[in-house]
């Protein structure tokens, strides 16, 4: 799980990889990073080549001042691929990665040898009030109050109190805080809101893929959620996997927002038996022309 880091186009990025074989590509969410991933890698890097970057913007990655939608993300992971001399992979995407993951296959569908979306954004409007309040415009200057150094000295202080007493707490709510934390930084910060606002308005997720999800039939398609999950309504996966024609659906009970974090063995087990009963899709670029124009002709004969 250490890290690693390329320079593409004059930014450092940061990345996780591990294991040999076929290549599975873990994205992570929003003010994530890599290394949200740790309880589900060293099992994967048993049957994968796992590549987990540090998108643009999160974790160790530089955090410049630019384009962060998720197109520009998507841009970035796939030329992350090409420098380390991978041509396709398994693209795996949680929450606002699995938008990145979604993109990636519709930029680049040659790329992608399966797609597994996890508690991913990206399939409907619906999404939680905190991040439609963070949305409001002027919550960029306010936040800095609620992420001072202050409160993250007191939240360290709090968790080392805890260890020293021998308390833990649950893997979710070390995933929250660590993201939470990380937007201290300024510049993270900034990169946070400049991609939540690419996303997520007043009236929730202004990003859809739902219009394109016929394309991923061609494509094995796992869609994993939690069944409480308070971000991201379960319901998206539900819709998402009656949209897509082949697809998996695995809804875990008693599990949020982070399946990783929350129940990585039924993630990882979902995961290996996806992969060993699936043939990775080979789709060329005439094979896309072909699948788009065919779609055209059916919208054309379709009555008004």
């Amino acid at each position: 799980m250490t890290l690693e880091y390329v320079t593409l186009h004059e930014h450092r990025i940061a990345y996780r990889s591990a294991g040999s074989g076929p290549v599975l590509v873990l994205i992570h969410g929003m003010a994530g990073s890599s290394l949200t991933w740790r309880y589900v890698m060293p099992a994967l890097a048993r049957r994968f080549t796992v590549v987990a970057p540090d998108l643009l913007g999160h974790g160790a990655s530089a955090k410049p001042r630019t384009e962060y939608s998720v197109s520009a993300h998507a841009n970035v992971v796939r030329d992350l691929l090409a420098a380390l001399g991978h041509t396709r992979a398994t693209l795996l995407g949680q929450s606002f990665g699995g938008g990145v993951a979604m993109q990636l296959a519709y930029q680049y569908p040659e790329r992608c040898e399966r797609l597994v979306l996890v508690s991913s954004g990206g399939l409907g409007r619906e999404v939680s009030p905190l991040l439609r309040g963070l949305s409001v415009p002027g919550a960029a200057q306010v936040f800095p109050l609620l992420c001072s150094p202050l409160h993250r000295r007191l939240g360290l202080r709090l968790a080392g109190v805890g260890t020293r007493l021998g308390l833990r707490a649950a893997p979710v709510v070390e995933e929250i805080w660590r993201s939470y934390a990380t937007l201290a930084d300024a510049d993270a910060r900034q990169a946070f809101f400049r991609t939540l606002g690419g996303v997520i308005d007043l009236d929730g997720q202004s990003v859809s893929a739902t219009d394109r999800l016929y394309l991923a039939s061609h494509v094995p398609t796992l869609i994993v959620w939690g069944a409480n999950d308070r971000l991201i309504p379960v319901e998206h996966a539900i819709a998402a996997h009656g949209a897509i024609a082949g697809s998996r659906l695995a809804v875990f009970d008693d599990v949020g927002h982070f399946p990783q974090c929350e129940a990585p063995e039924r993630l990882v087990e979902a995961l290996l038996d996806f992969a060993e009963t699936t043939v990775p899709a080979h789709m060329s670029e005439p094979d896309w022309i072909r699948l788009l124009q065919q779609r055209t002709s059916e919208d054309a004969r379709a009555p008004s």
